[in-house]
This record gives structure tokens, C-alpha cells and sequence, in this order.
């Protein structure tokens, strides 16, 4: 059961198929970035409040909330979100990051031209990254740890690219089992490590796009994948994949959830969900249901979305404003654990099963009426549904740092727990993986402008300290 929240005084059978695109889209491509981050659709326009609304700066006060941050992270997240706030500049630096990573001479090589690499090891690959194997990764963890973060998202930067010409389905699940088991054995218990179930590779992808079943391979890995999580207690973040393969998708997530998902543990995996899919809401009910009548704790991670660049429009609202209303309007009803739209029940008389939740988001405006809810249930004496918050390592520090500055007031069940989630791998298998996060999430990139802004006041508000004012 859920904790219950201390008085005020002390303190997704019943599946239902997801709409399936009929066009095909590689995800990955053999050249990392070659997606341009500057093209605009009309719906992309029509995103731009959601631009403006997630980058927006707290108005609470910075000068407490980011002065846990080292100074040498404030200055090189301020450098790197001047750059990738301007069209112009993210455009080049992202074109200069591709002409070097597919470079043959050892002049512009990352891995073996020293001062390339160091530059790039001060800024990019420190920002975003937890280092090059298990001793550097945890080390990172650790400096994460002592700010105030709860724990770790841990991704492994090597993918098999799903487009790859000489794919071959034994090698590709092997780097994806074997990668996997790595990254679990870095990870701490509580810990999460997130994955894509078509990383398992070409056949993995076809299969999914198939609405197929995978291999009796595939299920194999996956199911050692999940044993060795079980065993440590680290939980499984399957990421979000495009709509042309969402129904193999959530098939997949719900067959490892129902027989990982029971005991004491709660969720070891968990399922995404994207806010901006018009069907989510649905979907997301009718595997409630299934959880219910199966007996399994259903862990739901709840994002906005990644490939509103690719995707087909009328899949996705109309509006930013009509996303932000759906994922609010989804996380209410779980954190409430009550029924109410937009997020309704799909059979009569549904119930709640037990549910973990993960809100994803770097929208300030989100986490505070999460915390709100919170709050007034704290003061009811309400059962709290198990809830923890997760923004990218490098992206979202004053976001975060809010919700820190939170919990260090709170000493019981209902302090917040953030997350970062970051990537682990050498120089260039982190900068291919980012460029590949960048060219399917195309308006993420630049929508840093608030992180810029709170950067700079803090680097203000420090020098002026400095000299007494």
C-alpha cells in the first residue's frame, strides 16, 4: 500500500490498441544530428507556448534554490544555454559536433585530438554525462547525491540504431542485454535505468511496427534484464517510442510489468506515457484496469512528449495549452487516485489499482501543482501515492533546485524526490547519443531560455555577495 500521509500536525487484458501511423520513420539514423533543429511546422508554431510556459524562471527565490550548485556547473550550464537558446548558434554547434564525431583525421578525432577532447569534456560530455565506466559514473552520482537529489535515471549511451545495414538480430540483442546489465550493476538500489525496448535493434523495430510479439531472443534478454532489476531493486524505464509502434509498445511494458510489478518493490517497470497524444488519457485507463484485475502495482511515468517534429498531426493536440491541460489534468487524477477528466474510467465502477508515478517534466508550472496537491492531502491526512520527479542531468536545474529546496524543509513521507536522469559511455558514444536525443526531440533543445535566465541572476546574485552586496 501507498504511505499514508502523517496529519498536519506532525507533518497500464483489456488493452487498448493505441492508434497506429501508417507511414515509416527511422527513429535513429547511421548520422547522428543530421535532423536539422531549425525546420517549423505549423503545429510546432503553435507549440511555442509551451516553449515559453516550461522555460519560464521560478519566481521563488533563486538565490536559495540554485546556491546548492557548484559554481563551475552554474557557469557552464549559463555557457551552454546561451548557445542552445539561439536558433543560430544550436544549429552550428550541433553541425560542428556531427562534422567531428564522423571525422577520420586525427586532428579533429574527439577521442584522440587531447584539446578537442578536454573542451568538449568541460562543457557537453560534464553537463549531460556521468562519465566513461562505473568508478566516474558513480563518482558523478555521488556529487548529485550530496546536493540533494534522491537518486539516478542511468542510460547507456551505446545503441544499436534500429536503421543499420548490417544488422544481425543475436548481435544486436546482445549489445542491448549486455549494456543493460552494466548499467543495472552501476545503479544503486532505488535507482532507475531507462531503456528502449527497439534498441534491441532492425528486428526489434519491424516487430513493434508489426504489432508483433518479440522473439523468443528478445524475450529472453528482456526477461534477464528485468530478474537482474528485481534483484537489485533498480526500476526499468522503457522509453517512449513514436505512435507507429506504440500498441507493440505498451503489449510489451505490460507483459514485463505483470509478472515484475508484485511484492514489496512495487514497480520495477514502469511505462511512459505522452502527454500531447490526444489518446493517452484512454490508453493509460484501460491499462489502470488491467493492473487492477491482474494484481500488479502499475508504475506510470508521465512526459509531455518527444517527436512532435515527426509525428502525424492529428495524433497530437491541436495546442500547447490543450497538452498542458492533459498532463496536469492526467498527474491530478493520479496523484488523487480518483477518476476525473481528462483521465476517465474505462469500464464501469473502476477502481485504482496500486500505482507508482514519475512526472517527467521540466515545467515548472506542472511540478507546482503537484506539490500542491501534495500539500492539501498532507493536511487531510490522505493516502499519498507514491511520486517522485525526474528532470535530464545539465537541463532544469531551477526546476529542480525548487523542488530540493523543498524537500530540505520536509523531514517526513511526503518530502519531494527528484531524480536526474543522466547518460553514461565514452566521449563519442555520449555526443552521438545526445545529437540522436536532439534530432527526436527538435524543440527541447532550445527551450532553455528559463534555465539561462535563472543561471544568470545566480552568477549575479554570487558575484554581489562576493564583495558584500
Amino acid at each position: 500500500m501507498p504511505p499514508r500521509a502523517p496529519s498536519a500536525l506532525s507533518r497500464f487484458s483489456g488493452l487498448h490498441p493505441a492508434t497506429k501511423a501508417t507511414s515509416l520513420r527511422c527513429l535513429h539514423t547511421s548520422r547522428p544530428g543530421h535532423a536539422s533543429l531549425t525546420t517549423t511546422s505549423p503545429v510546432q508554431a503553435s507549440f511555442e507556448g509551451l516553449t515559453k510556459r516550461s522555460s519560464a524562471a521560478p519566481t521563488t527565490s533563486e538565490r536559495t534554490t540554485l546556491a546548492c550548485l557548484p559554481l563551475s556547473q552554474v557557469l557552464r550550464t549559463y555557457l551552454i544555454t546561451s548557445v542552445s537558446s539561439s536558433p543560430t548558434f544550436l544549429a552550428a554547434s550541433q553541425n560542428i559536433l556531427t562534422r567531428l564525431l564522423s571525422s577520420s583525421s586525427w586532428l579533429t578525432d574527439v577521442e584522440r585530438n587531447p584539446l578537442i577532447n578536454l573542451a568538449l569534456r568541460e562543457t557537453f560530455y560534464k553537463q549531460f554525462c556521468a562519465g566513461e565506466d562505473k568508478p566516474s559514473a558513480r563518482e558523478c552520482m555521488q556529487q548529485l547525491q550530496k546536493i540533494g537529489y534522491h537518486g539516478v535515471i542511468l542510460e547507456y549511451a551505446l545503441e544499436v540504431l534500429k536503421d543499420a545495414k548490417d544488422a544481425d538480430e543475436g548481435k544486436d540483442v546482445e549489445v542491448w542485454r549486455q549494456g543493460l546489465l552494466e548499467t543495472i550493476d552501476m545503479a544503486r538500489p532505488g535507482d532507475f535505468v531507462g531503456l528502449k525496448w527497439s534498441g534491441l535493434g532492425t528486428a526489434a523495430y519491424k516487430r513493434m511496427r508489426a504489432s508483433d510479439k518479440p522473439s523468443p531472443l528478445m524475450d529472453s534478454a528482456m526477461r534477464e534484464v528485468c530478474e537482474a532489476a528485481h534483484t537489485k531493486t533498480v526500476h526499468l524505464l522503457p522509453a517512449a517510442e513514436e505512435v507507429n509502434t506504440l500498441d507493440a509498445f505498451h503489449k510489451w511494458t505490460l507483459n514485463m510489468q505483470s509478472a515484475y510489478n508484485r511484492g514489496p518493490a512495487g514497480s520495477i517497470v514502469y511505462s511512459t506515457y505522452q502527454a500531447y497524444l490526444r489518446s493517452t488519457a484512454d490508453i493509460l485507463s484501460h491499462h489502470l484496469a488491467t493492473a487492477n484485475k491482474e494484481g500488479f502495482t502499475h508504475g506510470i511515468k508521465l512526459v509531455r512528449g518527444a517527436y512532435l517534429g515527426s509525428e502525424e498531426r492529428h495524433f497530437i493536440w491541436d495546442s500547447a495549452e490543450a497538452t498542458h491541460a492533459n498532463y496536469d489534468g492526467i498527474a491530478a487524477a493520479l496523484l488523487r487516485r480518483k477518476f476525473d477528466a481528462p483521465l476517465t474510467a474505462a469500464i464501469p465502477e473502476q477502481k485504482f489499482p496500486e500505482i507508482n508515478v514519475m512526472l517527467a517534466t521540466h515545467n515548472v508550472a506542472t511540478t507546482r501543482k503537484a506539490q500542491a496537491i501534495r500539500k492539501e492531502q498532507v493536511e487531510n491526512g490522505e493516502e499519498l501515492t507514491p511520486l517522485k520527479y525526474a528532470q535530464l542531468q545539465g537541463m532544469a536545474d531551477e526546476v529542480s533546485c525548487e523542488l530540493l529546496a523543498e524537500a530540505r524543509g520536509i523531514d517526513t513521507a511526503d518530502a519531494p524526490q527528484v531524480f536526474k536522469c543522466t547518460t553514461w559511455g565514452t566521449m563519442t558514444q555520449c555526443l552521438n547519443y545526445l545529437l540522436r536525443r536532439a534530432a527526436e526531440n527538435k524543440d527541447a533543445a532550445g527551450r532553455t531560455s528559463g534555465s539561462r535566465t535563472a543561471m544568470g541572476q545566480e552568477l549575479k546574485r554570487r558575484m554581489f555577495a562576493s564583495v558584500g552586496l
